[in-house]
C-alpha cells in the first residue's frame, strides 16, 4: 500500500519551470529559441509574441518570471516596449536577446529598464546562466557589454554630478545597492540586513529615483562606475 508514496512525494517537492515569454517577429529565430528554452529544466518557453504591440497585451496578463526581448520588432521597437512594460511592472524581469551590440542601443535599452543585454551568440549554457542569474537579482550581460556600461557612465558621471545633496543615499540604501552590485536577490538581502522583502523593495524603489534609473543593471552600473 505504500509503495506510490515515495513516487508521489518526489512529485509533489518538483519545482514548477519559471515561465519565459519570448518576444521575437522572425518565425525560425522563435522557433529555435524557444526549443533551447525548453530544453532546460528550470525553464518553460510558454509564449511567443511576434511584435511589440502583442507583448503590451499578453504579458501583462501571463505575467511570466522573465521575459527575453529582441530590439528590432516591426513598428514599435522593443526598447520602447520595454519601457512601457516596465512602466505597467517594474518588477518584471526583461532580458534583451538581440544580434546587435551597438553602444547607443545597449545605453537606450537599458535606460528604458532592461534588466540585461545578451546577444543571440550566447552559448546555450551561458544563456541559462543568465536566466537564472537574472531571476536571482543579476543583471547579465557579457563582459564586454558590461565594460561598456560601466565606461558609459563613468564618463556620464564627469559632465554631471552623479548624486547632489537632495539625492545622497542614505546609509542604508548604501547598504542596499552594495549588496545588489553582488548579485543578491531581494529576499536575500532583507535576511542579510534583517529586513522584511517589502521593506527592501521600498529602498530599492527610492535608490532608483534619487539615481534617476530604471532598472537593477542601471543602479548597478552607476555604483560600480562611482566606486
Amino acid at each position: 500500500m505504500n509503495t506510490n508514496r515515495p513516487k508521489e512525494t518526489k512529485e509533489a517537492s518538483a519545482k514548477p519551470a519559471f515561465r519565459i515569454v519570448l518576444v521575437e517577429d522572425k518565425a525560425e529565430i522563435r522557433e529555435n529559441w524557444s526549443k533551447l528554452i525548453n530544453s532546460f529544466p528550470e525553464f518553460k518557453c510558454v509564449h511567443c509574441c511576434v511584435s511589440a504591440e502583442e507583448a503590451l497585451r499578453i504579458i501583462p496578463e501571463m505575467n511570466p518570471d522573465v521575459v527575453l526581448m529582441d530590439i528590432f520588432l516591426p513598428r514599435m521597437s522593443g526598447i520602447e516596449c520595454v519601457k512601457r512594460l516596465k512602466e505597467a511592472q517594474p518588477d518584471l524581469q526583461i532580458v534583451i536577446l538581440t544580434a546587435v551590440d551597438d553602444d547607443a542601443l545597449i545605453f537606450l535599452a537599458l535606460e528604458a529598464g532592461a534588466d540585461g543585454y545578451l546577444l543571440k551568440l550566447t552559448k546555450p549554457e551561458n544563456l541559462r546562466d543568465s536566466l537564472l542569474d537574472v531571476l536571482k537579482g543579476g543583471a547579465p550581460m557579457s563582459s564586454e557589454i558590461a565594460r561598456r556600461v560601466v565606461r558609459f557612465f563613468r564618463q556620464k558621471s564627469k559632465t554631471k554630478a552623479a548624486r547632489d545633496d537632495d539625492a545622497r543615499l542614505s546609509t542604508r540604501e548604501e547598504e542596499v545597492l552594495a549588496l545588489l552590485s553582488q548579485g543578491y536577490s531581494n529576499k536575500e538581502i532583507a535576511e542579510q540586513l534583517e529586513l522584511s522583502v517589502d521593506t527592501i523593495c521600498s529602498y530599492l524603489k527610492r535608490i532608483y529615483k534619487k539615481m534617476h534609473v530604471r532598472s537593477r543593471a542601471q543602479a548597478v552600473a552607476r555604483y560600480l562606475s562611482a566606486s
